[in-house]
């Protein structure tokens, strides 16, 4: 039996037309995050998870990023409205491949990504960044209070996603202190990345792995030695999306 399932979608053939603030020499290679994607899966089957892949969407560049239009809270979905306007275009698909597992809710109003969301135990922690706006936390704590979750806000500079910034492993928030600030995050025992290591912190805890990525080993080894059982992944041509670890999938963990 899966230790629960992780909802992803294939990379767009035009993935090198996706949204992104990076300058670099060359375009995307699709072909080569394609292959980076397999691997990706790869470890989250590792962990003991189901993968189930949304209907593709070749004509979306930013398709591949699932976590960004959509939020899994227990047995109760949420479609997002994305904060760059040419993702509108993903939620009606997600949502039609969300129904048969959840209780499909939208958002209402504002812009807010799911790469934004940050959950610990029953609070939702919110990004105030590019892609996500006040509106849209208002909306969500609107739709999230009556499934019994509470919405902080918290603010992020820097990076893309508040999860680009912070994710949470075990008992730990592993973060990048100069993007976010642990006092936001109360009662949960802070890491901070290693120098020089910007993207370390994002890393998705999955059954009994921890994935991290491969241009953060330093970070990794601090995690390793907390006990946790490390994947490491090259993810350097889907960086270059602006994307991380966590983009990737949507992660239902069934209940012990």
């Amino acid at each position: 039996m899966s230790s629960g399932i992780a909802f992803t979608r294939a990379v767009s053939p035009r993935l090198a037309e996706c949204e992104t603030s990076q300058s670099f020499e060359g375009a995307i290679d699709a072909g080569r995050a394609t292959g980076q994607h397999a691997a990706y899966e790869s470890a989250l089957a590792r962990a003991g998870l189901e993968i189930v892949r949304l209907a593709p969407l070749d004509d979306c560049p930013d398709g591949l990023f699932v976590e960004d239009v959509a939020l899994i809270l227990g047995e109760h979905a949420i479609v997002t409205r994305p904060g760059a306007p040419s993702r509108a275009g993903e939620t009606a698909s997600t949502a039609a491949g969300l129904a048969p597992h959840f209780t499909v809710h939208r958002l209402g109003a504002g812009r807010l990504d799911g790469g934004d969301v940050l959950r610990i135990g029953r609070t939702l922690h919110v990004g105030l960044s590019g892609r996500t706006d006040e509106a849209g936390i208002r909306a969500l704590a609107d739709l999230a209070a009556p499934l019994g979750y509470k919405v902080v806000p918290v603010r992020v500079s820097g990076c893309l996603h508040l999860k680009s910034a912070a994710t949470h492993a075990g008992d730990l928030l592993v973060h990048n202190p100069d993007w976010v600030s642990a006092a936001a995050f109360a009662g949960v025992e802070p890491m901070s990345v290693a120098p020089g290591e910007a993207h370390g912190a994002n890393v998705v805890a999955a059954g009994g792995l921890l994935i991290a990525a491969a241009d953060s080993p330093r970070t990794a080894e601090r995690l390793a030695g907390r006990g946790f059982e490390i994947v490491t992944l090259d993810i350097s041509e889907i960086r270059k999306a602006d994307a991380a670890l966590t983009c990737m999938s949507l992660i239902a963990e069934r209940d012990a």
